[in-house]
């Protein structure tokens, strides 16, 4: 297992998947500094052959990330505003077109640009803690309203795609926030998982991404159809089409779609490289 340490983000890589870690006390805040290293992390993720999958996820137990740190905003001046804004917009549209699957695993709360991280994933996971009880249960939403702002990382952007306009309105406009539960009902969680403690849920997340990792899965075809969504979702459906065959036909000429397929002739458990 290959582990880094930086001040504000941890990547360890392991088994094909690279664990992202957001740190900074209170709550796994972001701050320029740790937006830059995220979006570092995301550039080497992308460039390393070996890492197939991204897991996101907070140090701690109490927190995914409860968004931007706020003394850092109230003493910046606007322009360093607008430009932080820009800048995090830029590393989470990065996120979103990595052509390898990224993973948030919300171990606590998640709030304000934390869910705004969150929603730049292609799967979110919650844990519940069934250690305490559902009052005390980790709660998302984008609750800036009460700051006098918007949410500006995305958020009114990716919160109406995920869910409906109007019901993203609601949310926002009202400040919710709520447990994993009514995040499923609304689209924002897929799936909710039970552990005793962080650990566990991690560990049942490391399981979980490896399943997308050669040699379980054609990891090339798992990053081309996040791609193909992530990518398609946004432009006219004639040109999304032509997106599709264009990463079809790159998968084509790989390794792996002359496995996958001969293993279905064959009748047996594709064998898969990643290549």
């Amino acid at each position: 297992m290959e582990t880094t340490q930086t001040k504000l983000v941890v990547t360890s890589v392991k088994n094909g998947v690279m664990t992202l870690e957001l740190t900074f006390d209170p709550g796994n805040c972001y701050t320029h500094e740790m937006m830059k290293q995220l979006d570092e992390a995301i550039l080497q993720a992308r460039f390393d052959e070996k890492v197939h999958v991204l897991v996101i996820r907070g140090s701690g137990d109490k927190f995914f990330c409860a968004g931007a740190d706020i003394n850092m905003l109230k003493k910046a001046d606007p322009t360093f505003k607008y430009y932080f804004c820009l800048h995090a917009n830029e590393t989470l549209n990065r996120l979103e077109q990595t052509p390898k699957l990224v993973i948030a695993a919300l171990n606590g709360h998640t709030v304000g640009g934390g869910l705004e991280i969150a929603m730049a994933a292609d799967i979110r996971i919650g844990m519940r803690n069934t250690t305490v009880p559902k009052e005390k249960q980790p709660k998302m939403g984008l609750p800036e309203v009460a700051l006098g702002v918007l949410p500006g990382t995305g958020g009114t952007q990716r919160m109406a795609r995920l869910v409906n306009k109007s019901t993203a309105i609601e949310l926002m406009v009202e400040g919710s926030t709520f447990d994993f539960e009514r995040g499923k009902e609304l689209g924002l969680v897929n799936q909710i998982w039970d552990a005793t403690n962080v650990q566990e849920f991690m560990d049942k997340m490391q399981a979980y991404a490896e399943k997308f990792c050669p040699p379980h899965k054609a990891s090339r075809a798992v990053g081309r159809i996040k791609r193909s969504v992530q990518s398609g979702a946004e432009i006219p459906f004639e040109s999304a089409l032509a997106v599709e065959r264009e990463l079809q036909q790159l998968l084509f000429q790989g390794d792996d779609a002359k496995e996958g397929l001969a293993a279905y002739i064959e009748k047996r458990k594709g064998n898969f490289t990643g290549k």
